[in-house]
């Protein structure tokens, strides 16, 4: 997809959008992860960004090398990126996505990247990880704490999940994660 038809893609993501994309190389997980990130900084909305730390590290220097300013976007904090990891440790409990925790750990994060009025788009790689080790009950949990704070604090939300993370007996839980999507992104 060239710039311009990005630009254009994610400048009409509506509040409450859950995006969903399965892809095969980072690569297009990058390129797709860049178009929705700096369509966001550029628009003036906040960004917040969970995602594993090579991720985050590839992510900054493509925000670099497209004129994006990320260290001041996130003195700002119009820029929150977090690592998917820690993130996950603050609110799941014995390999359970506790909701209260859940909404407390990204409703303070919300509240960062909402300051000025901003509007807000999110993006979150903590899914992956739980599915990746196979824990597909509590990916599907997070999927709909995702939704129900969505449609609670009004920001749009992209998932991605690596296609090589197939677990045994997972069909009917990806069935059910796609369902959890308003739109799903293709991987090419």
């Amino acid at each position: 997809m060239s710039e311009r038809c990005q630009e254009a893609f994610w400048a009409e993501i509506a509040p409450c959008e859950h995006l969903l994309q399965i892809y095969e190389e980072d690569g297009v997980l990058l390129d797709t992860l860049t178009g929705f990130v700096g369509g966001g900084l550029r628009a003036g909305e906040g960004v917040i960004v969970i995602a594993t730390l090579s991720h985050l590290s590839n992510l900054d220097n493509r925000l670099e090398a497209a004129d994006i300013d990320v260290y001041a976007a996130r003195a700002r904090d119009q820029y929150i990126p977090l690592e998917a990891e820690a993130a996950l440790k603050r609110f799941v409990v014995h390999g359970w996505p506790d909701e209260v925790r859940f909404a407390e750990t990204i409703g303070a994060i919300l509240t960062r990247a909402k300051r000025n009025g901003r509007k807000v788009r999110a993006f979150g790689e903590m899914v992956a990880l739980l599915w990746a080790r196979g824990e597909t009950a509590a990916t599907v949990r997070l999927e709909h704490l995702w939704n129900k704070l969505s449609q609670a604090e009004e920001f749009s939300l992209f998932c991605a999940y690596p296609k090589v993370c197939n677990t045994q007996g997972a069909a009917a839980s990806m069935h059910e994660i796609c369902a959890a999507h308003s739109r799903i992104i293709s991987a090419n």
